[in-house]
């Protein structure tokens, strides 16, 4: 197993763009579809950001299905809107392992953002708890994700389910020879550090419409295009909620910069607490510090500008006009179909 990879804690150059008023190169990133209940969850990581003091703004791919409503709480909250058509993958008989997933291979659209360089991609069940601008400064060339967990259900129609094994322990139960080749590094495509590229992007869409689809579509089909150059990053970037159960031995809580609130029943907007292992206290815990962000008036948008000591809020203001001016709020991209 590689190693993850290390990361600098300095963010070279920020205060430089910052006090030249140029348009950054980077930004962060999420996709959102419908008019369903998420759009919550993008308001939350957009205060996240801007809690953890990020110093690049939130760009939110949007499908044409969501509302107008929506889109103007988004930016409300400083996001920059940009609308994408969706991509479908080949029609067959593939079961995914949520219905939902197939809007997902949209989220291919954002290779074509190529006025950053550099981006980080967020769902939109994750929430940001400490400043993770560093990631931009990873080498060039490479794509970062943090692996994922084997051990869940929702795995159960693959091998490495049926046999015990996980990459986030592998000496607990080893991959045996007669089981084959050793499977490859799989990430967690829930958050990832890419470089938008005009040919990746093409070639994306091309291939993807000559690839079956999986249970696990998009997160598949991207851990099988970037294979080669995958390269992992630790769990405190994209930590998934079974990690606190399955492996309690990988993850310091208190250390963790990015949380992923993607088991069942752990969408902080619609919890219960009724599902299985939701009444644990690392997962009551980490609800209530999203929800105290969501609910903190002080993040708002325009209170956070108003406030001259939180020194990102004048930058995301004047690059949200730049973009404006730019035209490249809501443009549209080329369908795949």
């Amino acid at each position: 197993m590689a190693p993850p990879v290390a990361m600098t804690e300095a963010v070279s150059g920020e205060n430089e763009v910052i006090a030249g008023g140029n348009v950054p190169k980077r930004a962060y990133v999420t996709f959102l579809a419908g008019n369903g209940d998420y759009v919550k969850g993008v308001v939350g990581l957009a205060k996240g950001l801007r809690k953890s003091k990020a110093a690049y703004p939130l760009v939110v791919a949007c499908l044409p299905d969501v509302p107008e409503e929506h889109r103007q709480i988004l930016e409300s909250q400083g996001c920059i809107v940009r609308e994408i058509e969706p991509v479908y993958p080949p029609e067959n008989q593939a079961q995914f392992a949520m219905a939902y997933y197939v809007i997902n291979y949209s989220k291919l659209r954002i290779w074509e953002f190529v006025e950053y360089t550099k981006m980080i991609y967020l769902d939109g069940d994750i929430q940001v708890f400490d400043n993770i601008d560093h990631l931009f400064d990873a080498p060039d060339g490479f794509f970062y994700a943090v692996m994922d967990c084997f051990c869940e259900k929702t795995w159960s129609s693959s091998l490495q389910y049926k046999v015990g094994y996980c990459q986030q322990c592998p000496e607990r139960v080893p991959w045996t020879p007669e089981l084959g080749p050793p499977p490859p590094l799989y990430f967690n495509a829930g958050m990832f550090v890419f470089e938008p590229n005009l040919l990746t992007y093409l070639d994306l869409l091309k291939t993807v419409k000559v690839t079956s689809p999986t249970s696990f579509a998009e997160q598949d089909f991207l851990n099988m295009y970037f294979r080669d150059i995958y390269k992992p990053i630790p769990p405190t970037y994209n930590l998934v909620l079974a990690m606190l159960w399955r492996h309690p031995e990988n993850v310091d809580v208190e250390r963790v910069k990015v949380v992923h609130y993607c088991a069942a029943g752990s969408k902080p907007w619609r919890y219960t607490g009724l599902e299985e292992n939701m009444q644990r206290e690392d997962i009551k815990m980490l609800v209530k510090k999203w929800w105290d962000i969501y609910e903190d008036e002080a993040l708002n948008y325009k209170n956070a500008t108003s406030d001259s000591s939180t020194k990102f809020g004048p930058f995301i203001a004047a690059l949200s006009e730049a973009e404006a001016d730019a035209g490249v709020q809501q443009r549209t991209a080329p369908s795949a179909a």
